[in-house]
């Protein structure tokens, strides 16, 4: 082992890197932290405020959490699950803002009620299915359901302006909902990681991660600006580069890498922040995805709150290009094609005739189209006030799969090898909502022995919900978590507090 092995080497200035190294720092203060970064600053590709939804997945409002079955049946599980990862960042994130670490909340989340809509007798009726079932859990507990008019536009006024009056539609709303800036969170967890001692290098690229025969790893950089090559040796590596994580994952050569592949899919933005129509719509309105479309692309009307500066974003539309990042490559697709996972990868070419008519369809979609599209949320819109803006790259996973011989993934994994010393993560949504629960995940299976033995203390103090397994199951547990994380967030109106804190004693 080399004299100047480091302790962790993060790559990539993202969400997950900035969560994992922020966890490390809390029970090995002492580690050295490296840090990698290809673009000239952090947060510039999947993490960034404008590349992804920020809606802080609760699956308040996103219908693929929750999918019908064969039989009409429906099960409240999945939505559970996503709901209690995102509690563990609400919990996580409000110790943060106690000790210091996250500056004023308003700077990276905002109280934003969770919608969804739909049109159309059928989904009506399962959306009211959706609701009965979703009522009765605790951390669903203020969602409201209706199918007047009047009221859903109470909650959200564009939806209704200038709808026909014999338009069958219904909304449930949750005021528990917010907007997070995921790129400010990270922004504010580097500079606490730089504070504390770790190395930031931007503008230096990876090319690949070697092992050495002792079982630590060769980290190969090339500085951008000035071509200089280095090397850096280090105990653990986590690859948290987004879209580029499947080719270093790969150059590592570990077992665990093989039979995966990338599907990019790009994605594009209606935007306008005129502030008449921003005015008159505050919430995150999600729709049911087109038939074969990603759960990615689910449309969805959103506030976002950037630099405290409100807009509204409609999309996404999606689009194909072969590069894993938005400012990657071309060759990126066909430079990850190995052949072990050649074979899954054509066997979803061969299987995914819905989701490749929806991309062709998507890349031929004329400016009025687009517009029809978002008329179907917005009867008013007006094209004049809305401009299209380009999103993030998301990379979907491949796999080898023992039945089907291969089949695309939607949401993330997270691959380990080589006796815990390298982890990474592959794939996209929900992702930086749940990055404390994927992140705490890689601890504890790649250090089980200092997790279990000290690490879990820690985190648990700071992370309550961690000593119960979970929220739901408990309504006052449940009730008394979001109003505490609700107020050290800022995410409960002035004046609500009390009631909150009534609610719950």
């Amino acid at each position: 082992m080399s004299k100047n092995t480091v302790d962790v080497v993060l790559i990539g200035g993202g969400i997950m890197s900035a969560t994992l190294g922020t966890l490390i720092k809390q029970v090995q203060p002492d580690w050295s932290i490296e840090i990698f970064e290809s673009q000239s600053e952090v947060a510039t590709e999947s993490t960034n405020a404008w590349n992804n939804a920020g809606t802080g997945h609760a699956a308040l409002c996103e219908l693929n959490y929750m999918p019908e079955g064969a039989d009409g049946s429906l099960s409240a599980a999945k939505a559970i699950d996503i709901n209690e990862q995102f509690q563990l960042s609400r919990q996580w994130w409000s110790t943060l803002v106690g000790k210091g670490i996250l500056g004023t909340p308003s700077s990276f989340i905002n109280p934003t009620p969770h919608m969804t809509f739909v049109r159309g007798a059928e989904n009506v009726d399962y959306l009211r299915r959706r609701f009965e079932i979703l009522k009765q859990e605790p951390l669903f507990s203020d969602m409201e359901f209706s199918e007047d008019p009047e009221k859903i536009a109470e909650w959200a006024p564009l939806l209704v302006d200038r709808r026909a009056k014999d338009e069958v539609f219904a909304a449930t709303r949750s005021t528990s909902g917010t907007d997070v800036d995921f790129g400010a969170v990270s922004h504010q967890l580097f500079d606490y990681l730089v504070a504390e001692g770790a190395n930031m290098h931007l503008g230096t690229q990876v090319k690949k991660v070697k092992r050495r025969a002792d079982g630590t790893w060769d980290v190969h950089v090339r500085n951008r600006a000035g071509y200089g090559r280095s090397v850096v040796n280090a105990k653990f590596v986590f690859v948290g580069a987004g879209g580029g994580a499947l080719q270093l994952l790969q150059s590592s050569k570990i077992p665990e890498i093989r039979g995966f592949g990338g599907f990019p899919i790009s994605g594009k933005f209606l935007k306008t922040s005129n502030p008449e129509i921003v005015a008159h719509h505050r919430a995150k309105v999600y729709g049911k995805a087109a038939v074969g479309a990603p759960p990615m692309s689910v449309p969805h009307l959103d506030t976002r709150i950037v630099d405290g500066e409100e807009s509204i974003l409609f999309g996404p539309y999606a689009g194909f290009s072969p590069n894993f990042l938005k400012k990657g490559s071309w060759w990126d697709l066909p430079g990850s094609i190995r052949l072990h996972n050649l074979g899954p990868m054509i066997k979803v070419g061969l299987t995914q005739w819905s989701l490749e008519k929806y991309l062709l369809g998507e890349l031929l979609a004329s400016r009025e189209k687009q517009m029809n599209t978002l008329r179907e949320y917005m009867p008013a819109a007006r094209t004049e006030d809305w401009e299209m803006i380009t999103a993030g790259q998301r990379v979907q996973v491949m796999k080898k799969d023992p039945e089907k011989g291969g089949i695309l993934q939607f949401g993330t994994e997270v691959i380990t090898g080589a006796e815990g010393s390298i982890a990474g993560l592959l794939g996209a949504s929900p992702g930086a909502s749940t990055a404390v629960h994927a992140m705490l995940g890689v601890l504890r299976k790649c250090f089980p022995e200092q997790y279990a033995n000290s690490w879990e203390k820690t985190f648990t103090e700071q992370i309550p919900v961690l000593a119960t397994g979970g929220l739901n199951q408990d309504a006052a547990a449940a009730a008394a978590s979001l109003a505490e994380t609700g107020r050290v967030l800022g995410l409960i109106p002035a004046g609500d507090e009390v009631a909150a804190a009534e609610e719950t004693a």
